[in-house]
């Protein structure tokens, strides 16, 4: 039990780096998704290896998650007709993205996702907001599109995780015609769904530390309280510059990882 929780020596350092890392991610993952671009990198910086950030980010943003997916719910801005198959699929695909993780290399799908940033962010640019009302669409194509999107994001927030929240909003608001407040609870609870999978797998493997994570959601959770709160007040005014910003980071970091 005490490996789970310290599967490598705690130090004052650490827990400083990690907190203040995980308060501005969660800040805006909440709002636009995508704050394991930042939360990632701070687990490395504090000089976690690979697998067990990846794990611990998993317990600390989830965590976060819970709170701003709570709020979203109180408000009313859950599709539960959408939302409840969704969660089943996100689970099942976190859940065999994480075990991928932990046997191949990530980099093959920094790759794919470095072709594809470039699309991503061209959409977000000439997307002068985001809708504020539902568009008019076939309902079982909107359920198609919401669960395909659930199933594949989640296999990648399994695998890697950083930008999921990301393409979740741009793919619900786009293509399944979401507006922007039911979009983004939506996407809450299938990220929230997709980190319970993917914490699950890895804390059986090991891959989890527990007490750095639990010290961390301290963090994770006022920065989750705080961004959705913005949400629901400012709507797109304040998501599109932070989805933006989010691809721009993203993409900066994997130029980085693949080819600095």
């Amino acid at each position: 039990m005490r490996e789970l929780f310290f599967p490598m020596e705690l130090s004052w350092q650490m827990v400083v780096i990690v907190v203040s890392g995980v308060f501005l991610a969660s800040f805006i993952d909440s709002m636009a998704g995508g704050g394991g671009i930042i939360s990632v990198p701070t687990y490395f910086l504090a000089g976690l290896p690979a697998h067990l950030a990846l794990g611990t980010n998993k317990l600390s943003s989830g965590i976060g998650t819970i709170v701003s997916t709570t709020r979203f719910i109180k408000n009313g801005f859950i599709d539960w007709k959408l939302g409840i198959p969704s969660v089943f699929l996100a689970l099942i695909g976190a859940h065999f993205g994480t075990r991928l993780q932990l046997a191949v290399d990530e980099k093959y799908l920094k790759v794919m996702l470095l072709i594809v940033l470039p699309f991503v962010a061209f959409a977000v640019l000439r997307q002068h907001s985001f809708p504020e009302e539902r568009g008019e669409i076939a309902e079982k194509k909107q359920l198609l599109i919401v669960l395909s999107a659930s199933l594949l994001i989640g296999m990648y927030d399994g695998f890697y995780g950083p930008g999921t929240g990301t393409f979740l909003l741009l793919v619900f608001c786009n293509l399944a015609k979401l507006d922007l407040r039911t979009a983004a609870g939506n996407v809450k609870l299938v990220n929230l769904a997709s980190n319970i999978g993917a914490l699950a797998t890895s804390l059986v493997n090991g891959k989890v530390f527990v007490a750095l994570g639990l010290i961390a959601a301290v963090a994770s959770v006022a920065g989750h309280y705080l961004g959705s709160g913005l949400v629901m007040k400012d709507g797109s005014k304040i998501v599109r510059p932070a989805v933006i910003a989010v691809i721009i980071l993203l993409t900066i970091k994997l130029v980085t990882e693949l080819f600095g």
